[in-house]
Protein backbone atom coordinates (compact mmCIF):
# COMPACT_ATOMS: atom_id res chain seq x y z
CA UNK A 1 0.00 0.00 0.00
CA UNK A 2 1.65 3.33 -1.37
CA UNK A 3 0.15 5.53 1.48
CA UNK A 4 1.00 3.34 4.30
CA UNK A 5 3.82 4.95 6.32
CA UNK A 6 5.81 2.26 7.78
CA UNK A 7 7.45 4.39 10.65
CA UNK A 8 3.85 3.91 12.21
CA UNK A 9 3.93 2.48 15.85
CA UNK A 10 1.99 -0.76 16.69
CA UNK A 11 -0.16 -0.85 19.22
CA UNK A 12 1.49 -3.31 21.16
CA UNK A 13 4.78 -2.79 20.33
CA UNK A 14 7.34 -2.25 22.41
CA UNK A 15 9.37 1.07 22.35
CA UNK A 16 13.12 0.52 21.86
CA UNK A 17 15.19 2.76 24.10
CA UNK A 18 18.31 4.69 21.86
CA UNK A 19 21.54 6.51 23.64
CA UNK A 20 19.94 9.78 23.26
CA UNK A 21 16.14 9.30 24.62
CA UNK A 22 18.13 7.46 27.43
CA UNK A 23 20.29 10.53 27.37
CA UNK A 24 16.93 13.03 27.64
CA UNK A 25 15.24 10.61 30.00
CA UNK A 26 18.23 10.95 32.68
CA UNK A 27 18.37 14.74 31.75
CA UNK A 28 14.79 15.50 32.59
CA UNK A 29 14.62 12.82 35.62
CA UNK A 30 17.74 14.74 37.14
CA UNK A 31 16.06 18.39 36.24
CA UNK A 32 12.62 17.09 37.92
CA UNK A 33 14.01 15.26 41.38
CA UNK A 34 16.69 18.66 41.37
CA UNK A 35 14.11 21.33 41.47
CA UNK A 36 11.88 18.98 44.09
CA UNK A 37 14.53 19.07 46.36
CA UNK A 38 15.19 22.93 45.58
CA UNK A 39 11.78 23.60 46.54
CA UNK A 40 11.97 21.30 50.11
CA UNK A 41 15.49 22.47 51.02
CA UNK A 42 13.69 25.98 50.40
CA UNK A 43 11.31 25.26 52.41
CA UNK A 44 13.46 24.26 55.27
CA UNK A 45 16.14 27.39 54.63
CA UNK A 46 13.05 29.58 55.11
CA UNK A 47 11.94 27.63 58.81
CA UNK A 48 15.52 28.02 59.89
CA UNK A 49 15.35 31.87 59.05
CA UNK A 50 11.83 32.18 60.98
CA UNK A 51 12.99 30.88 64.20
CA UNK A 52 16.44 32.29 64.03
CA UNK A 53 18.72 29.17 63.55
CA UNK A 54 20.60 29.18 60.43
CA UNK A 55 23.49 26.94 61.95
CA UNK A 56 23.06 25.76 58.16
CA UNK A 57 23.31 27.12 54.83
CA UNK A 58 21.52 26.76 51.69
CA UNK A 59 23.78 24.46 49.81
CA UNK A 60 23.77 22.18 52.66
CA UNK A 61 20.13 21.81 53.44
CA UNK A 62 20.20 21.43 49.27
CA UNK A 63 22.33 18.65 49.33
CA UNK A 64 20.46 16.95 51.87
CA UNK A 65 17.66 16.73 50.34
CA UNK A 66 19.46 15.67 46.56
CA UNK A 67 21.26 12.68 48.94
CA UNK A 68 18.28 11.72 50.42
CA UNK A 69 16.65 10.99 47.01
CA UNK A 70 19.39 9.61 44.75
CA UNK A 71 18.51 6.19 44.85
CA UNK A 72 14.40 7.38 44.28
CA UNK A 73 16.10 8.75 40.99
CA UNK A 74 17.77 5.87 40.11
CA UNK A 75 13.90 3.86 41.23
CA UNK A 76 12.09 6.43 38.97
CA UNK A 77 14.81 6.01 35.85
CA UNK A 78 14.23 2.28 35.96
CA UNK A 79 10.76 1.82 36.24
CA UNK A 80 10.18 3.98 33.62
CA UNK A 81 12.33 1.98 31.28
CA UNK A 82 10.65 -1.38 32.73
CA UNK A 83 7.10 0.33 32.16
CA UNK A 84 8.17 1.40 28.09
CA UNK A 85 9.64 -2.24 27.86
CA UNK A 86 6.88 -4.19 28.78
CA UNK A 87 3.94 -2.27 28.55
CA UNK A 88 1.46 -5.04 28.95
CA UNK A 89 1.81 -4.25 32.64
CA UNK A 90 0.16 -0.66 32.18
CA UNK A 91 -2.95 -2.55 29.86
CA UNK A 92 -4.00 -4.76 33.11
CA UNK A 93 -4.84 -3.98 36.31
CA UNK A 94 -3.13 -7.04 37.69
CA UNK A 95 -0.01 -5.96 35.92
CA UNK A 96 0.13 -2.74 37.99
CA UNK A 97 -0.65 -4.24 40.98
CA UNK A 98 1.81 -6.94 40.74
CA UNK A 99 4.53 -3.88 39.65
CA UNK A 100 3.45 -1.90 42.73
CA UNK A 101 3.99 -5.10 45.20
CA UNK A 102 7.32 -5.57 43.75
CA UNK A 103 7.93 -1.93 44.29
CA UNK A 104 6.94 -2.04 48.04
CA UNK A 105 8.91 -5.60 48.87
CA UNK A 106 12.06 -5.28 46.98
CA UNK A 107 12.68 -1.07 46.37
CA UNK A 108 10.88 0.08 49.67
CA UNK A 109 13.16 -2.47 52.08
CA UNK A 110 16.35 -0.65 49.77
CA UNK A 111 15.24 2.68 49.91
CA UNK A 112 15.00 2.32 54.03
CA UNK A 113 18.33 0.85 54.54
CA UNK A 114 19.91 3.99 51.77
CA UNK A 115 18.02 6.56 54.75
CA UNK A 116 19.90 4.01 57.39
CA UNK A 117 23.40 4.05 55.73
CA UNK A 118 23.06 8.31 55.35
CA UNK A 119 22.38 8.44 59.36
CA UNK A 120 25.27 6.06 60.19
CA UNK A 121 27.39 8.38 57.87
CA UNK A 122 26.73 11.61 59.47
CA UNK A 123 27.34 9.91 63.37
CA UNK A 124 29.56 6.76 62.67
CA UNK A 125 32.09 7.21 59.44
CA UNK A 126 32.88 2.93 60.59
CA UNK A 127 29.91 0.55 60.64
CA UNK A 128 28.83 -2.80 59.23
CA UNK A 129 26.00 -4.44 57.52
CA UNK A 130 24.80 -5.35 61.21
CA UNK A 131 24.82 -1.38 62.42
CA UNK A 132 22.42 -0.42 58.86
CA UNK A 133 19.89 -3.27 59.89
CA UNK A 134 19.48 -2.12 63.13
CA UNK A 135 19.38 1.42 62.15
CA UNK A 136 16.67 0.43 59.85
CA UNK A 137 14.74 -1.96 62.01
CA UNK A 138 15.11 1.02 65.00
CA UNK A 139 13.87 4.09 61.99
CA UNK A 140 10.86 6.16 63.40
CA UNK A 141 7.77 4.55 61.55
CA UNK A 142 7.24 8.51 60.55
CA UNK A 143 10.60 8.36 58.08
CA UNK A 144 9.14 4.73 56.83
CA UNK A 145 5.96 6.25 56.24
CA UNK A 146 8.05 8.95 54.65
CA UNK A 147 9.76 6.64 52.42
CA UNK A 148 6.34 4.59 51.69
CA UNK A 149 4.74 8.11 50.61
CA UNK A 150 7.82 9.08 48.36
CA UNK A 151 7.93 5.37 46.60
CA UNK A 152 4.41 5.20 46.65
CA UNK A 153 4.07 8.76 44.65
CA UNK A 154 7.07 8.40 42.21
CA UNK A 155 5.24 4.83 40.88
CA UNK A 156 2.15 6.38 40.44
CA UNK A 157 3.43 9.45 38.92
CA UNK A 158 5.76 7.36 36.30
CA UNK A 159 2.89 4.92 36.21
CA UNK A 160 0.76 8.02 34.85
CA UNK A 161 3.53 9.49 32.46
CA UNK A 162 3.73 6.42 31.15
CA UNK A 163 0.22 5.90 30.71
CA UNK A 164 -0.12 9.16 29.15
CA UNK A 165 2.60 8.60 26.89
CA UNK A 166 1.02 4.83 25.75
CA UNK A 167 -2.29 6.69 25.17
CA UNK A 168 -0.55 9.20 22.69
CA UNK A 169 1.50 6.84 21.22
CA UNK A 170 -1.78 4.80 20.08
CA UNK A 171 -3.63 7.61 19.21
CA UNK A 172 -1.12 8.41 16.72
CA UNK A 173 -1.11 5.00 15.58
CA UNK A 174 -5.08 5.18 15.38
CA UNK A 175 -5.03 8.18 13.52
CA UNK A 176 -2.47 7.82 11.19
CA UNK A 177 -4.25 4.30 10.55
CA UNK A 178 -7.38 6.51 9.70
CA UNK A 179 -5.69 8.27 7.26
CA UNK A 180 -3.79 5.13 5.63
CA UNK A 181 -7.47 3.86 5.45
CA UNK A 182 -8.73 7.39 3.93
CA UNK A 183 -6.10 7.43 1.39
CA UNK A 184 -6.67 4.07 0.52
CA UNK A 185 -10.52 5.03 -0.08
CA UNK A 186 -9.58 7.63 -1.87
CA UNK A 187 -7.11 6.13 -4.57
CA UNK A 188 -10.10 3.50 -5.05
CA UNK A 189 -12.55 6.20 -5.88
CA UNK A 190 -10.23 8.00 -7.95
CA UNK A 191 -9.73 4.51 -9.82
CA UNK A 192 -13.31 3.46 -9.83
CA UNK A 193 -13.72 7.23 -11.31
CA UNK A 194 -11.11 6.92 -13.78
CA UNK A 195 -12.30 3.07 -15.23
CA UNK A 196 -15.60 5.44 -15.86
CA UNK A 197 -14.25 7.96 -17.76
CA UNK A 198 -11.87 5.24 -19.83
CA UNK A 199 -15.52 3.97 -20.34
CA UNK A 200 -17.49 6.88 -21.23
CA UNK A 201 -15.02 8.30 -24.34
CA UNK A 202 -15.19 5.13 -26.21
CA UNK A 203 -18.97 4.68 -25.89
CA UNK A 204 -19.38 8.47 -26.49
CA UNK A 205 -16.70 7.91 -29.84
CA UNK A 206 -18.82 4.46 -30.61
CA UNK A 207 -22.59 6.55 -30.94
CA UNK A 208 -20.75 9.43 -32.88
CA UNK A 209 -18.88 7.63 -34.93
CA UNK A 210 -22.69 5.53 -35.33
CA UNK A 211 -24.28 9.15 -36.64
CA UNK A 212 -21.40 9.48 -39.04
CA UNK A 213 -21.81 6.51 -40.61
CA UNK A 214 -25.35 7.01 -40.89
CA UNK A 215 -24.61 10.08 -42.88
CA UNK A 216 -21.90 8.76 -44.94
CA UNK A 217 -24.56 5.94 -45.88
CA UNK A 218 -26.82 8.72 -47.50
CA UNK A 219 -24.41 9.56 -50.15
CA UNK A 220 -24.95 13.18 -49.33
CA UNK A 221 -21.07 13.80 -49.29
CA UNK A 222 -21.57 17.71 -48.00
CA UNK A 223 -23.36 16.64 -44.93
CA UNK A 224 -21.27 13.87 -44.32
CA UNK A 225 -17.92 16.31 -44.43
CA UNK A 226 -20.21 18.87 -42.55
CA UNK A 227 -20.71 15.73 -39.94
CA UNK A 228 -16.82 15.03 -39.70
CA UNK A 229 -15.92 18.61 -38.88
CA UNK A 230 -18.51 18.67 -36.49
CA UNK A 231 -17.15 15.17 -34.91
CA UNK A 232 -13.74 16.88 -34.76
CA UNK A 233 -14.50 19.62 -32.70
CA UNK A 234 -16.77 17.66 -30.24
CA UNK A 235 -13.87 14.19 -30.07
CA UNK A 236 -12.07 17.41 -28.92
CA UNK A 237 -13.59 18.72 -25.87
CA UNK A 238 -14.16 15.62 -24.86
CA UNK A 239 -10.91 14.64 -25.08
CA UNK A 240 -9.74 17.90 -23.76
CA UNK A 241 -12.79 17.96 -21.09
CA UNK A 242 -12.21 14.29 -19.95
CA UNK A 243 -9.28 14.90 -18.35
CA UNK A 244 -10.36 17.16 -15.96
CA UNK A 245 -12.44 16.53 -12.83
CA UNK A 246 -15.30 19.71 -13.31
CA UNK A 247 -16.00 21.74 -16.44
CA UNK A 248 -18.69 25.38 -16.23
CA UNK A 249 -22.52 24.50 -17.33
CA UNK A 250 -21.50 27.15 -19.86
CA UNK A 251 -19.00 25.00 -21.38
CA UNK A 252 -21.06 21.97 -21.22
CA UNK A 253 -23.81 23.33 -22.48
CA UNK A 254 -21.75 24.69 -25.75
CA UNK A 255 -20.91 21.18 -26.45
CA UNK A 256 -24.24 20.04 -25.82
CA UNK A 257 -25.74 21.94 -28.76
CA UNK A 258 -22.65 21.06 -31.27
CA UNK A 259 -23.96 17.77 -30.38
CA UNK A 260 -27.28 18.31 -31.15
CA UNK A 261 -26.22 20.03 -34.57
CA UNK A 262 -24.49 16.71 -35.24
CA UNK A 263 -27.73 14.54 -34.51
CA UNK A 264 -29.75 16.97 -36.63
CA UNK A 265 -27.30 16.13 -39.85
CA UNK A 266 -28.72 12.65 -39.16
CA UNK A 267 -32.06 12.89 -38.05
CA UNK A 268 -32.88 16.65 -39.79
CA UNK A 269 -36.11 18.24 -38.61
CA UNK A 270 -37.42 15.14 -37.42
CA UNK A 271 -35.01 16.02 -34.03
CA UNK A 272 -37.47 18.78 -32.30
CA UNK A 273 -35.65 19.35 -28.64
CA UNK A 274 -36.45 22.10 -26.25
CA UNK A 275 -34.19 23.71 -23.90
CA UNK A 276 -35.08 25.82 -20.79
CA UNK A 277 -34.11 27.50 -17.89
CA UNK A 278 -30.48 27.75 -19.26
CA UNK A 279 -29.67 31.18 -17.47
CA UNK A 280 -26.74 33.38 -16.66
CA UNK A 281 -26.88 31.91 -13.16
CA UNK A 282 -26.82 28.39 -14.29
CA UNK A 283 -24.27 28.32 -16.84
CA UNK A 284 -21.96 29.91 -14.31
CA UNK A 285 -22.32 26.70 -12.44
CA UNK A 286 -19.92 23.67 -12.62
CA UNK A 287 -20.40 20.18 -13.65
CA UNK A 288 -18.20 16.44 -14.16
CA UNK A 289 -18.00 17.24 -17.90
CA UNK A 290 -19.78 14.87 -20.39
CA UNK A 291 -22.54 14.51 -17.76
CA UNK A 292 -25.45 15.70 -20.01
CA UNK A 293 -24.52 14.39 -23.09
CA UNK A 294 -25.72 10.28 -22.05
CA UNK A 295 -28.82 12.15 -20.81
CA UNK A 296 -29.71 13.23 -24.55
CA UNK A 297 -28.27 10.10 -26.34
CA UNK A 298 -30.46 8.30 -23.74
CA UNK A 299 -33.54 10.09 -24.95
CA UNK A 300 -32.52 10.29 -28.83
CA UNK A 301 -32.34 6.17 -28.72
CA UNK A 302 -35.30 5.40 -27.30
CA UNK A 303 -37.36 8.29 -29.53
CA UNK A 304 -36.09 8.90 -32.90
CA UNK A 305 -34.19 5.71 -33.12
CA UNK A 306 -38.30 3.92 -32.21
CA UNK A 307 -39.88 5.40 -34.74
CA UNK A 308 -39.71 7.46 -38.18
CA UNK A 309 -42.20 10.82 -36.75
CA UNK A 310 -40.67 13.83 -34.97
CA UNK A 311 -39.26 13.64 -31.41
CA UNK A 312 -40.29 15.78 -28.57
CA UNK A 313 -37.84 15.49 -26.24
CA UNK A 314 -37.45 18.37 -23.31
CA UNK A 315 -34.36 19.61 -21.13
CA UNK A 316 -35.14 21.73 -18.51
CA UNK A 317 -33.20 23.48 -15.65
CA UNK A 318 -34.37 24.64 -12.46
CA UNK A 319 -32.56 26.55 -9.82
CA UNK A 320 -33.46 26.27 -6.27
CA UNK A 321 -31.17 27.97 -3.90
CA UNK A 322 -28.20 26.35 -4.27
CA UNK A 323 -29.37 23.53 -5.83
CA UNK A 324 -29.41 22.88 -9.62
CA UNK A 325 -32.34 20.42 -11.02
CA UNK A 326 -31.71 19.00 -14.45
CA UNK A 327 -34.65 17.22 -16.42
CA UNK A 328 -34.11 15.39 -19.87
CA UNK A 329 -37.40 13.71 -20.87
CA UNK A 330 -38.91 11.75 -24.25
CA UNK A 331 -42.16 10.90 -25.47
CA UNK A 332 -42.63 7.01 -25.04
CA UNK A 333 -44.06 5.23 -27.85
CA UNK A 334 -45.82 2.29 -27.27
CA UNK A 335 -46.18 -1.02 -29.87
CA UNK A 336 -42.50 -0.21 -30.94
CA UNK A 337 -39.65 -2.35 -30.01
CA UNK A 338 -37.37 0.03 -27.78
CA UNK A 339 -33.59 0.49 -28.80
CA UNK A 340 -31.51 -1.87 -26.58
CA UNK A 341 -28.05 0.16 -26.93
CA UNK A 342 -25.40 -0.66 -24.59
CA UNK A 343 -27.26 0.36 -21.37
CA UNK A 344 -24.00 2.30 -20.22
CA UNK A 345 -24.98 5.95 -20.24
CA UNK A 346 -27.64 6.07 -17.38
CA UNK A 347 -25.54 3.51 -14.65
CA UNK A 348 -22.80 5.25 -15.36
CA UNK A 349 -23.94 8.81 -15.05
CA UNK A 350 -25.29 7.85 -11.93
CA UNK A 351 -21.79 6.20 -10.49
CA UNK A 352 -20.45 9.37 -11.34
CA UNK A 353 -22.64 11.47 -9.34
CA UNK A 354 -21.92 9.72 -6.52
CA UNK A 355 -18.07 9.74 -6.63
CA UNK A 356 -18.15 13.42 -7.61
CA UNK A 357 -20.28 15.00 -4.87
CA UNK A 358 -20.30 12.12 -1.96
CA UNK A 359 -23.69 11.68 -1.69
CA UNK A 360 -24.83 15.64 -2.48
CA UNK A 361 -26.51 14.99 -5.74
CA UNK A 362 -29.12 12.13 -6.87
CA UNK A 363 -30.51 10.77 -9.88
CA UNK A 364 -33.86 9.78 -10.86
CA UNK A 365 -35.50 8.20 -13.91
CA UNK A 366 -38.85 6.63 -14.65
CA UNK A 367 -41.90 7.26 -16.63
CA UNK A 368 -44.43 10.21 -16.00
CA UNK A 369 -47.58 11.41 -16.90
CA UNK A 370 -47.43 14.73 -18.21
CA UNK A 371 -50.24 16.61 -20.09
CA UNK A 372 -51.91 13.58 -20.65
CA UNK A 373 -48.56 12.00 -21.91
CA UNK A 374 -46.39 9.67 -21.42
CA UNK A 375 -42.84 10.19 -20.97
CA UNK A 376 -39.55 9.06 -19.50
CA UNK A 377 -37.91 11.33 -17.54
CA UNK A 378 -34.28 11.77 -16.02
CA UNK A 379 -33.87 13.89 -13.25
CA UNK A 380 -30.74 15.21 -11.67
CA UNK A 381 -30.01 16.86 -8.26
CA UNK A 382 -26.76 18.41 -7.87
CA UNK A 383 -25.00 21.45 -5.95
CA UNK A 384 -24.25 24.40 -8.56
CA UNK A 385 -21.18 24.96 -7.47
CA UNK A 386 -18.51 21.87 -7.42
CA UNK A 387 -17.59 20.91 -3.57
CA UNK A 388 -15.78 22.74 -1.38
CA UNK A 389 -13.09 20.00 -1.36
CA UNK A 390 -12.61 20.14 -5.13
CA UNK A 391 -12.50 23.72 -4.91
CA UNK A 392 -9.04 23.36 -2.78
CA UNK A 393 -7.58 20.44 -5.08
CA UNK A 394 -8.21 22.50 -8.01
CA UNK A 395 -6.43 25.72 -6.18
CA UNK A 396 -3.74 23.18 -4.96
Amino acid sequence: MENARPDTPALNQAHPVTAISLLKLLLSNILVWTSLCAIGALGNYGDLIKYGTTQRSFSEILWFWVSSHLLMMVFSTCLYLIFMRYERFLSKAKGIALAYAVMLLCFLPLEVMYIAILDLLKDKPGFGLQDIVSTAFNMRNFTIFLEFAWSTGTFIAVLAICTWRQARVREYALQQSMNDVLHLKLDLEQQRLDALRGQLEPHFIFNCLNAISALVRSDDKRIALTGLNRLSDLLRYALTASSKDWVSLEDEMTFIRDYLELQRLRYGARLQISIAGDTTNVLAGDCPPLLLQPLLENALRHDLDCHEGSSDIRMQFKLDGEELRIKVSNTISYGIAANPGLGLGLPQTRARLELMYAGRASMHSGRIQDEGQQRYEVEIRMPLQMPESATESKAA
